[in-house]
């Protein structure tokens, strides 16, 4: 885990909820048990400034670091997918993007990756589809300065056959396979009597490998899906031991945020 990834996982799963704002010696001390250096911390809230994810802040404790708005919609919306609520719901209706054509290569390799993190993929270069549109949606257009015609359209086929051309659903449901033992390892080695730091480390891997699903994963509903979709098992996997290990790290990361 790289300190920006773990900067991003530590703003939205405990600091957005407390003011998201923490001081600069709290950031280095709560990513030390996932043995993230203070030099590594600096040089990524550093770059997360200059994205417009993080501003400066001064705080009682000393100077810190807080969401920009930005973040915090970016934030709000990667919870949702993370700690979803019930099933997915799907009106039967595709939202499509026909966008211009990018000519800089970096520009638009960003904006593939970010799309594709928002839960859309390409029919062709310049035309890709979701199963709803995206709140992030606008903001990411705007703040790339690219136009995108948007339609709400009803596919004339097969959906589930479009969502399988679309996405490589056997690659994502091997990858949860995979992720659902890897996590079962993570915590058969936790000890019952472990320590609040070593949970809130364990906790912090589950949810980041977790999160890494929010970019192949655009949430398709289950009329989409193959049968016996094995996000379901992991995603039920997930949610009972991030809520089970909560109250330990939260504990950690109170007691570090209330130290000068």
């Amino acid at each position: 885990m790289n300190a920006r990834a773990a900067l991003f996982d530590l703003y939205g799963d405990h600091l957005r909820s407390r003011g998201g704002r923490a001081s600069v010696a709290a950031l280095v001390r709560l990513l030390a048990p996932l043995d993230i250096a203070a030099p590594a911390v600096r040089t990524a809230v550093s770059r997360m400034v200059r994205q417009g994810w993080l501003a400066p802040a001064r705080l009682p404790r000393g100077p810190g670091y807080e969401v920009t708005p930005k973040c915090v919609r970016r934030l709000d919306e990667t919870a949702l997918r993370i700690y979803r609520v019930g099933t997915i719901t799907w009106t039967g209706r595709w939202h499509v993007l026909v966008v211009e054509p990018v000519r800089e290569r970096s520009r638009r390799e960003r904006l593939r990756a970010d799309l594709a993190f928002l839960g859309y993929a390409p029919l062709s270069e310049t035309t890709w589809i979701g199963p709803r549109a995206s709140p992030e949606l606008g903001g990411l257009l705007a703040g790339e300065g690219i136009h995108a015609d948007r339609f709400d359209a009803v596919l004339d086929g097969d959906p589930q056959a479009l969502a399988a051309r679309t996405w490589d659903l056997d690659g994502i449901g091997s990858a949860y396979e995979d992720w659902l033992a890897r996590a079962v390892d993570l915590i058969g080695g936790l000890p019952r009597d472990a320590a609040a730091d070593r949970v809130f480390a364990v906790r912090s891997r589950l949810l980041h490998g977790w999160r890494n699903f929010l970019f192949r994963d655009p949430g398709l509903p289950a009329e989409l899906l193959p049968p016996g979709w094995p996000g379901e098992k992991a995603r039920a996997y997930f949610e009972q031991e991030a809520a089970r290990l909560l109250p330990a790290a939260a504990a950690f990361v109170d007691r570090h945020l209330a130290e000068p």
